[in-house]
């Protein structure tokens, strides 16, 4: 019976229904081994040997899959058809022969499989091969690049840059876009244009929207009208005259659908249209992978096998008609930059399971799974046909002209399932038009000039940043959302609104990496290096070499780097980041005199919190700023005084706060308050931008002290890091009690008899929503295999089975009263990600048998002597 191992208990537990009993699968749980997190993990002195480390929650499902060769004397290594998946392979190979689980006489097989399906699954089984070696020297390239730059570069930026927390050779390129992009906005100066429009109408009466094209029998330029005087001759010169049709035109027009989704393009597209992150909509396509609804999810390819496109055609004829099905199957081929390892494109198992009959629970993967199956079907529909119309209006001197266009659906083909999002909003001049012929004479209802302004190029959100990354080649599409999603851990990027915008820490790592190691975060050095890694895959390069040019000019810049001290660091950075630091004032004054002092010259300073600029006169002058700029969205700014004392505005690292005067050597922490939010956002009117020296004075009398408590000791209100609470201590007592407020500014008015009852019930009730202990609502009886109660247990969030430490869900469709033992095992040995009958814990309940007998005197002098 073959031990066959995958990734995941839950695609353990479908490929076993497709096996069946003469098989037992396994998970591996991911990976299994990686580089210990230490100096010499990659030894570049013996040619970049690397050391593995079984991971502490790797280590019983490594003894898992040993424990079953013991029986099975056959290994089948069943992991997922991409890179990581073959290294995954790899590394529980190696490890399994270390501990000697694989002998001389056990074959070991790799089968791939693109879908979980019972067709694939056994399809697989019948053509077996050996681990691709040149696809795990690619990982291992990958993996000792990663580490070498990570481990090595880091270290530099903790040293030079307090606050920074890390650097990597993908995260990097793809924070330097992030800034970059941020950095042009900032510079960006607005240019005014103008442009009219005009309501006209046709002899029948039916209006029409056109925009003026000719002026002066010259044609108009976007920059022709750039003032309003202009735009107001433009229109005088329009209502001067009368306007006929000149000429109508109608071509014919077409649109073919978008290609089935990869990796990339399905990251784009739930990130338009549903708004997810890419680490989200990675995880959700996991799950329906899993589940079997849905080929691999970590793909380069756009092509489908024909089987499935056939399919596609057989569900769109009967769906939609024979009309819809083009004559000819469509072919993808990839565009993309180093496009490589290319499975078959993301796409449904079953063309006719619509969203509708997917059995999940999850709203997310049934919106997902929706967006697969009709992109998937829309990519073998006929192309839509459509009409578009141009109409010329002029006067009868040819000093004025006027265009509208429109357009008319007459066969929506693909577009009756599906049409691609859009990151820019643009005006396609889909509007119908009335039926115009030429010469027809035009009434003119209104006129209307416009006044514009150039945009600055747009933020990124996660959907165009993946673009961008893919069209420059850099990552692969397994890595775009743990990368997106490391720059927002590390605090260099926040997300607001679905845009990306760079934290100060992001700004100052960018601009230190770009000034010391400017050729390892190049767009092109890093594609190129994609390349290489690539030529390694294919088995055209050796990855060691590829290493080995990597660390010889990396190990120079890293040593070069280390040497120099932070004041040389700042004044290099300050110097880089001189026109966003200190952009020319409106006053003409010098912009790096100190606004507050002026004497001192602002000075690019680090902080464990990222960057900001202060004056060089401190600790006499405490002036501070954002490396935003002065006033950045309101923040850094005297509000104004009271009693003497100047009440700031300033900008922390928790945020925004008001501050009353400056530390000073005998009151080195001055009052001071956050402002105030309701969830994320911050309480209308009480914005940085919006805060007054009222609302200032009001947040610096807290806390706000309420009353005080018959039995002794003051009850206050205050706000808190989780919000606005009250808060009172009996003279007896070890801790406060703190009552969590509905709404934030009922610190400031809830008197001494609701904060009263709010204590007493919070005294009465400790814990923010602890419980009482979970009742059994029904006991079904030892556990069949294993020993212990299993209950059917009433829950918050409704009815569980439970044994031991395991909390299993009921289903929905399963009432708690009518669970039986056979089920309630079942959904316990799911949860405890075991399978088949071999869900039994002895293995567990000998482990403290172990133990005891281990404690031995020499056991424990042993580790005297360590400590």
């Amino acid at each position: 019976m073959p031990v066959v191992v995958v990734e995941s208990p839950a695609k353990a537990k479908t490929i076993n229904k497709y096996l069946g009993p003469d098989y037992t699968v396994l998970a591996s749980y991911g990976h299994v081994r990686d580089l210990p997190a230490k100096d010499g993990s990659v030894d570049t002195e013996h040619d970049f040997d690397m050391t593995w480390q079984i991971g502490a929650d790797s280590r019983k499902h490594v003894k898992a899959i040993a424990d079953a060769l013991k029986d099975d004397n056959n290994l089948i290594l069943a992991t997922d058809p991409d890179r990581e998946g073959e290294a995954i392979s790899w590394h529980l190979e190696e490890a399994l022969r270390k501990r000697r689980a694989i002998k001389k006489d056990t074959p070991v097989s790799r089968v791939v499989f693109n879908a979980i399906t019972k067709s694939a699954v056994t399809e697989a089984m019948q053509n077996p091969r050996q681990v691709d070696q040149p696809l795990v020297d690619a990982y291992l390239a990958r993996r000792a690049l990663d580490y070498l730059v990570g481990f090595n570069l880091s270290p530099v930026l903790w040293r030079k840059l307090p606050g920074a927390r890390s650097a990597g050779r993908v995260q990097s390129v793809c924070l330097r876009l992030i800034v970059e992009r941020e950095m042009e906005i900032e510079a960006f100066n607005p240019r005014e244009y103008w442009s009219v429009k005009a309501l006209l109408a046709t002899p029948r009466g039916q209006e029409f929207e056109a925009r003026m094209t000719i002026m002066g029998g010259q044609k108009l330029d976007k920059f022709d009208l750039e003032n309003s005087t202009a735009a107001e001759l433009a229109v005088q010169a329009i209502n001067s005259r009368d306007l006929k049709v000149a000429k109508v035109e109608a071509k014919p027009a077409s649109r073919n659908p978008s290609a089935p989704f990869m990796t990339s393009t399905l990251q784009q597209e739930a990130s338009r249209k549903f708004g997810m992150g890419a680490r989200q909509c990675m995880s959700t396509a996991q799950r329906l992978y899993e589940a079997g609804y849905i080929t691999y999810m970590r793909t380069d390819g756009i092509d489908m096998a024909p089987e499935a496109v056939a399919a596609a055609r057989d569900a769109i004829a009967e769906r939609y008609g024979a009309e819809y099905v083009p004559s000819k199957p469509r072919i993808y081929k990839n565009k993309a930059k180093n496009a490589q390892e290319a499975h078959e494109c993301i796409r449904p198992t079953d063309m006719k399971l619509s969203a509708d009959a997917l059995k999940v629970t999850e709203q997310d993967q049934r919106k997902l799974y929706d967006l697969i199956w009709k992109r998937t079907l829309a990519c073998q529909m006929e192309g839509a046909r459509m009409e578009r119309t141009t109409v010329d209006i002029a006067s009868d001197d040819g000093q004025v002209g006027l265009r509208a266009t429109g357009q008319v659906v007459l066969f929506d083909g693909f577009m009756r399932v599906y049409e691609e999002g859009r990151d820019d909003v643009v005006d396609d001049d889909d509007k119908r038009l009335p039926q115009i012929s030429q010469g027809d004479k035009t009434e003119k209802r209104s006129i209307s000039p416009e006044q514009h302004f150039t945009q600055p190029p747009p933020r990124y959100t996660e959907a165009t940043l993946v673009k961008r990354m893919e069209e420059l080649g850099i990552g692969r599409p397994s890595t775009y959302a743990s990368v997106i999603t490391t720059i927002q851990d590390r605090e260099y990027v926040r997300k607001d609104k679905n845009r990306l915008f760079p934290e100060d820490k992001g700004r100052i790592v960018t601009i230190f990496l770009l000034n010391f190691f400017r050729q390892y975060v190049g767009y092109e050095f890093t594609a190129n290096l994609e390349e290489e890694l690539d030529d390694v895959s294919a088995g055209e390069r050796d990855y060691k070499a590829v290493l080995g040019r990597f660390w010889k000019d990396f190990s120079v810049a890293i040593a070069e780097t280390s040497e120099l001290r932070i004041t040389e660091v700042l004044d290099v950075l300050d110097d880089a980041l001189a026109p966003q630091l200190y952009p020319p004032r409106e006053d003409g004054t010098d912009p790096r005199v100190c606004p507050k002092c002026g004497a001192g010259q602002l000075h690019l300073k680090t902080s464990r919190t990222g960057g900001f600029v202060g004056c060089g006169n401190y600790p006499e002058c405490n002036y501070t700023r954002p490396i935003s700029g002065e006033g950045a969205e309101g923040y850094e700014r005297v509000l104004g005084e009271d009693d003497g004392d100047e009440i700031h505005l300033k900008s922390g690292r928790f945020g925004p706060y008001v501050q009353r005067g400056e530390p000073t050597p005998e009151n080195k922490k001055p009052p001071r308050s956050s402002l105030p939010k309701q969830g994320k956002e911050f309480l209308p009117g009480w914005g940085p931008n919006d805060v007054t020296l009222e609302q200032a004075l009001t947040l610096l009398t807290l806390p706000r002290e309420i009353g005080v408590h018959p039995d002794g000791g003051v009850i206050s209100s205050n706000l808190g890091r989780f919000g606005p609470y009250v808060m009172h201590q009996l003279p007896d007592e070890e801790k406060p009690v703190y009552a969590n407020l509905k709404e934030t500014l009922d610190v400031f008015e809830i008197g001494m008899n609701r904060a009263m009852e709010m204590i007493t019930e919070k005294r009465n009730n400790p814990g923010r929503g602890r419980r009482a202990a979970a009742k059994a609502l029904k006991e079904l009886g030892e556990h069949p295999e294993s020993g212990g109660a299993v209950n059917v247990m009433d829950g918050r969030y409704g009815p569980y089975v439970k044994w031991e430490k395991v909390n299993a869900t009921i289903p929905k469709e399963v009432k708690a009263e009518d669970v039986t033992m056979e089920q309630a095992v079942e959904w316990i040995a799911e949860k405890a990600g075991k399978s088949g009958t071999k869900r039994k814990a002895p293995a567990k309940k000998k482990a403290p048998a172990k133990k005891t007998a281990a404690k031995k005197p020499t056991a424990k002098k042993t580790a005297t002597k360590k400590a």
